[in-house]
């Protein structure tokens, strides 16, 4: 399996490799490769989303949706979750700039819909790094549970907006307290965000600087409320839910 290579080893291929178009994602409005991407460390397939077959929204920067990419997987870092597959900007893909994240396999019948209720209560810290990163389409096919058991979440274009947008099926924690062991990684979270910090100065090419400040807020919020959020005003489900 991928995983089996080191983290660095993967983060190094994904990130100068050489990439070749093996096929395509014909479901969503965003142009989405599958691609093979070999170094000298090994071989790798990858998602490949390029800035210039973005559909235009009207609420995001246009071309900006493969940088947020890269932006969710450095925050699930950051929180140490591992809940984001290894993700890259590369400025040399066969079709432009764009994100390039490791490819996971997946059976589409098993998503968050199909989950065992057992199942979801792994999902905790999938709904907190949502509510901190405002993500826009947490639709139930991108909830992926690995044979192993462990939890991945996939799409991540619409996320970061400075604007409330919060629109997710896990809805389940709505209101609990959050653990202690969560709210611990997002004070730490929190501090790399500050001026001049490692995490602030990664995403600072990925975002603008009110987003990276309406990110600051949201976990300063989370840290005060110490509960999961309520659904707010608005839609709070992506459509479609799948």
């Amino acid at each position: 399996m991928q995983l089996d290579l080191p983290l660095e080893a993967i983060l190094e291929t994904l990130s100068t490799g050489e990439i070749g178009v093996s096929g395509q994602f014909v479901w969503g409005s965003n142009h989405t490769f599958l691609v093979e991407v070999s170094s000298t460390l090994g071989q790798l397939q990858a998602v490949y989303k390029p800035a210039e077959g973005e559909q235009p929204l009207w609420d995001f920067p246009p071309k900006s949706l493969a940088r947020r990419e890269v932006a969710a997987y450095l925050v699930s870092e950051a929180l140490g979750w591992g809940l984001v597959p290894p993700t890259v900007l590369r400025s040399d893909g066969p079709g432009g700039g764009g994100s390039l994240q490791l490819y996971l396999p997946a059976d589409p019948e098993r998503h968050y819909f199909s989950f065992e209720p057992q199942e979801k209560q792994q999902l905790r810290p999938a709904a907190l790094l949502d509510a901190l990163i405002n993500n826009a389409d947490r639709k139930a096919g991108h909830v992926i549970l690995s044979a192993d058991g462990h939890v991945w979440l996939i799409d991540h274009g619409v996320c970061f907006h400075e604007e409330y947008k919060l629109r997710t099926v896990i809805w389940d924690f709505a209101g609990e307290p959050i653990p202690a062991a969560l709210l611990a990684a997002v004070g730490r979270l929190r501090a790399e965000l500050g001026e001049r910090m490692p995490l602030q100065i990664r995403l600072a090419p990925l975002l603008s600087p009110v987003e990276i400040r309406a990110l600051r807020d949201r976990a300063d919020r989370l840290l005060v409320e110490r509960r999961f959020p309520q659904p707010g005003p608005g839609r709070p489900f992506p459509w479609p839910l799948v």
